[in-house]
């Protein structure tokens, strides 16, 4: 059973990530060690103690429509009322709405223990979460006053509609449509698949945020607008109304995920109300509703980062308890009676360690992301822009590669319990089913990729990167000064990865300048893992250069088991970026 790795999050959080000089430095108010070490320890424990029993079960019953209601699986509801009544939907919300106005750190810490827990249940608050943070940031007062309060304190959950069967990630063909009534609001009318937790019983309502199209609107994404549109209508005093014309059609069957409810909902088709259109109320303003979106959209492709954290982190402790328990043959230098643990086997043992190694180095890229979120909300002027523009560089990155990693540890972990990670009853193949979402949603890690390389490295004309690297440099600088012999080459072999990081970076940036977007967009994706590679390696070494003795052996060993078999891979992701768009365009004409 899993067991939230509190020591390692506050250690990562404290040591690597920047909350413990951020709390010195007083940049976040009153919080103070202690209050985020008894945060994460209750966290912790729900986690482990009240989510994580009824993981297999939601995997095993799954959503399911029951005579046109959605039935989540058992016990579940229960759970959500706990998770709710102890405030943990309240963690980064405005005071002003019954928030808690904690930093963004310490949430994205607490979403990696409810997703290693269970990521089918912990979907349902991290879009309750994002779609607070979307109507805090463009709602009207009116809005907010109504319906954030509940959606604070998780009486209500909120969603995010933007997919349509025609129109994936290409939302500027989305046909969705809204006609505006005299009365200010507006009647919404289409289609939206893929929406996660649309339709359930555990809250009295659902606040869907909705994309779609008025019928004077331009073409394309700048013709987009954003409604709230409640599944309940709400009076002016609060109370629940009239029910409003939306509902779930139907529920996807899906590899994994299974107890989160993936729905397809219909706006508009009559089935309740006076008249067809289910009533929606504008957030922001007309035509520019993708840009209110993407506060929703880009705290959501962290909190999936950290999904992949989380499934690395529960997968790995899975295949680490079987390995110690399982055993099989006898490994070198065996002594003992009978078979030997297979975690004494030199190749389980690479497995095991490479999946901590990406495990620790997505952790820390993404509280990294999640540090310079917070540092911009509080800083002003230069200072905010610069932190802007470090957790918009980090956001893709975190996104795609923790996400990778997640895929990539489960598999590992598949691997470690041999033919019983084939069966389900060990529970290792559900961590891979699970994961196996997070690098297509949110915006696939190949439009991750494109983002990162054509929207990102241009910050402050390239500046931005070429400052970032200059930082990771120090730290190689203080483990060469170090003179700890644990590293053994270590700071040689990051130095040659943040070279090729520095090498590859110029000469996409050179390659925009000049207009060969091409180019640049077919090494897009090795790009992007040669930097999380990078990143893990630098991340790693600073964790093992903490003033904290606890653990620092294990620290030393993993940061150079990574510089000295994960790294060294930035090279030839070098040479796909550089040299790989001329043989990609030659070989994908077999397909034309």
């Amino acid at each position: 059973m899993y067991q939230a790795p509190v020591e390692e999050i506050a250690f990562t959080l404290k040591h690597v990530a920047g909350l413990t000089k951020a709390i010195e430095d007083g940049k976040l108010g009153e919080l103070s060690d202690d209050l985020v070490d008894a945060i994460l320890s209750e966290a912790g424990r729900f986690a482990s103690d009240e989510v994580a029993p009824l993981a297999e079960i939601g995997d095993r019953q799954g959503a399911r429509m029951v005579d046109g209601k959605v039935i989540v699986p058992d016990g579940w509801d229960n759970l959500y009322r706990a998770w709710a009544e102890g405030g943990w939907n309240s963690l980064t919300a405005s005071e002003d709405f019954g928030g808690q106005g904690l930093p963004h750190m310490l949430n994205v810490a607490a979403l990696e223990m409810w997703n290693s827990g269970s990521m089918g249940f912990a979907l349902g608050p991290t879009l309750t979460m994002g779609a607070v943070d979307a109507v805090t940031a463009h709602g009207s007062e009116d809005l907010k006053a109504k319906y954030l309060p509940k959606m604070v304190s998780g009486e209500w959950t909120g969603t995010m509609n933007l997919t349509e069967p025609h129109a994936g990630s290409d939302l500027g063909v989305m046909k969705s449509r809204a006609e505006r009534r005299d009365d200010g609001t507006y009647r919404i009318f289409g289609q939206k698949i893929f929406i996660t937790w649309g339709e359930h019983e555990i809250t009295e309502n659902i606040i869907h945020l909705v994309l779609a199209r008025l019928p004077d609107a331009p073409s394309g994404t700048r013709g987009i607008s954003l409604f709230l549109v409640p599944k309940y209508l709400v009076n002016d005093d609060g109370s629940i109304g009239a029910r409003n014309d939306l509902h779930c059609h139907s529920l996807e069957h899906k590899l994994g995920i299974h107890g989160s409810p993936t729905c397809t909902m219909i706006y508009g088709d009559g089935k309740f109300g006076d008249e067809p259109g289910a009533i929606g109320y504008l957030i922001g303003e007309e035509n520019k509703g993708l840009a209110c979106m993407f506060t929703m959209m880009n705290n959501a492709r962290l909190a999936v980062g950290m999904q992949g954290v989380a499934i690395c982190e529960a997968a790995t402790q899975k295949a680490v308890q079987y390995a110690r328990d399982r055993t099989q043959g006898k490994a070198p230098g065996w002594t003992g009676s009978g078979m030997s643990p297979i975690i004494d086997h030199p190749d389980v043992a690479r497995m095991l360690v490479t999946m901590k190694a990406l495990t620790q180095g997505s952790r820390a890229i993404c509280y990294v992301c999640a540090h310079a979120t917070d540092m911009s909300h509080h800083a002003e002027g230069d200072e905010a822009r610069h932190w802007a523009e470090r957790a918009a560089l980090l956001t893709p990155i975190a996104k795609s590669f923790a996400t990778d990693a997640g895929v990539d540890v489960a598999s590992l972990g598949i691997q470690t319990h041999g033919g019983m990670g084939f069966i389900e009853e060990t529970g290792a193949a559900r961590f891979w089913r699970d994961s196996r979402i997070a690098p297509i949603y949110e915006g696939t890690n190949g439009i991750q990729a494109a983002d990162l390389v054509t929207r990102k490295l241009p910050l402050s004309n390239g500046n931005h990167v070429r400052g970032f690297v200059t930082e990771l440099k120090q730290v190689v600088n203080a483990v060469r000064a170090s003179n700890l012999e644990g590293f053994g080459e270590t700071a040689t072999r990051l130095d040659a990865s943040l070279a090729d990081l520095e090498d590859t970076t110029e000469w996409l940036l050179s390659q925009l300048a000049s207009g060969n977007t091409s180019a640049v967009l077919a090494g897009a994706t090795p790009y992007q893992r040669l930097f999380g590679l990078a990143l893990t390696g630098i991340y790693l070494a600073k964790g093992a250069l903490a003033d904290e003795d606890h653990g620092r052996d294990n620290r030393l060993a993993l940061c150079r088991f990574a510089a000295e078999n994960l790294i060294a891979e930035t090279a030839a992701l070098k040479d796909r970026v550089v040299n790989g768009a001329a043989s990609l365009e030659a070989a994908r004409l077999m397909f034309a």
